[in-house]
């Protein structure tokens, strides 16, 4: 499911997927894109870094829904 609260808190500070990336360190937008279009969450570190750089709460952003590594998703509390 699209990550709608994510793509419009990213255009509110008027960054593109590939800023954002640059922003946390990747190379390019392809973890951006699946993030927004729902196929992934991202680590639990770098969501909240997202968070930070677009000044929404995490779970507005990601509701419970990130992982502990690359690997493995868990449920924040």
């Amino acid at each position: 499911m699209k990550n709608i609260n994510l793509v419009k808190s990213r255009e509110k500070k008027r960054l593109t997927q590939e800023q954002l990336a640059k922003l946390l360190g990747y190379k390019g937008k392809q973890s951006v894109a699946n993030w927004e279009n729902g196929y992934i969450s991202p680590p639990l570190e770098t969501a909240l870094r997202i968070s930070r750089i677009l000044e929404e709460d995490i779970f507005f952003l990601f509701d419970n829904e990130v992982q502990e590594t690359h690997t493995t998703r868990t449920e924040v509390v």
